[in-house]
């Protein structure tokens, strides 16, 4: 099969084209034909030797969590996901073989049905991001009467945590750049802050709870966000390598602060597929690349200006 390898880690133009042999299936995976392939944050980090890139066994290696396409074999014969279904879902790169490749072997508590309204590369585009929002949403408690700042809200994750966090009746503020200010009320935001011009703890006070995309690599935001939360208040992190502190800080201002790492959950993902074909939520592709156009994907996705998400299309 045709993949998109990296034989060392390091700059976007490790990746290459390669023939690499058919995953195998072992257990209760299911063998997928991908058709398109969304492009995540740890997968530029991963690349760079950052990410999950210490726990590559050996080269070259496939990176790529999420994946849409066809059921190719199913994991046993009365399976509920059976050769020429449409699916959609996320591995758990480096643990298996990665979807920037044209088969994925992958459990089948991992892989959903795929949304009937979506196309392939939009479905691509919502399973590591949705599912992270859906938990850390969750997490920090949204509900009605509850206050909800949701910082880098137009990027993969953020845009998801908007809609779910609104959906559940929070009152949501979310910060973004200009350019993305409009987009952000588009989502259900109730208030929207321009980073780029304001001070989001001048304007965000005694909040209940933050979901923080960014932590402490930029201007102090996860330290800031600290501040702008209630006592007792709960700031949700999903950076987690770029705030070591975050325990601590949080402690010494009485606020309450915890990680969050993705589970490929194919039961949450089957909740967040009706949501998606009821139109309730929708997914935002922000650029599409060939497989091939990998090097530039990640370079795209690495300036940090994505709105929604990159996808690569595979097959």
């Amino acid at each position: 099969m045709r993949a998109l390898v990296i034989d060392q880690t390091g700059d976007p133009d490790v990746l290459h084209l390669a023939e690499r042999p058919l995953p195998r299936q072992i257990s209760d995976e299911v063998l997928v034909k991908v058709v398109a392939a969304g492009l995540n944050p740890i997968d530029a980090k991963t690349r760079s030797g950052k990410g999950v890139a210490a726990a590559i066994e050996s080269y070259p290696a496939i990176l790529g969590n999420d994946f849409s396409g066809m059921v190719v074999r199913a994991a046993f014969e009365a399976s509920p996901l059976q050769p020429g279904d449409a699916v959609y879902g996320m591995g758990r790169v480096p643990r298996t073989g990665g979807s920037f490749a044209e088969y994925v072997s992958v459990s089948s508590m991992s892989v959903a049905h795929k949304p009937a309204r979506l196309s392939h590369a939009e479905a691509a585009a919502v399973p590591v991001a949705a599912l992270t929002a859906w938990g850390m949403v969750k997490l920090a408690g949204a509900a009605p009467g509850q206050r909800m700042l949701v910082h880098a809200a137009s990027g993969g994750v953020g845009h998801f945590a908007v809609q779910f966090a609104r959906l559940l009746g929070a009152h949501v503020i979310a910060t973004g750049s200009t350019r993305n200010l409009d987009f952000l009320r588009e989502l259900g935001a109730d208030e929207v802050i321009d980073y780029t011009t304001t001070r989001f703890e001048d304007e965000a006070h005694d909040l209940d709870s933050v979901i923080d995309l960014i932590g402490n690599v930029h201007d102090d935001t996860g330290t800031r966000s600290l501040a702008a939360l209630r006592p007792g208040g709960l700031l949700v992190n999903a950076p987690t390598g770029s705030w070591p502190s975050m325990a601590a800080d949080a402690a010494a201002a009485g606020r309450r602060a915890t990680g969050f790492k993705v589970s490929p959950d194919a039961r949450a993902l089957d909740e967040i597929s009706k949501l998606l074909d009821a139109g309730t939520v929708r997914v935002h592709v922000d650029a599409v690349f060939e497989l091939a156009d990998g090097a530039a994907a990640h370079r795209a996705i690495e300036e940090g200006h994505t709105r929604g998400k990159i996808v690569l299309r595979v097959s």
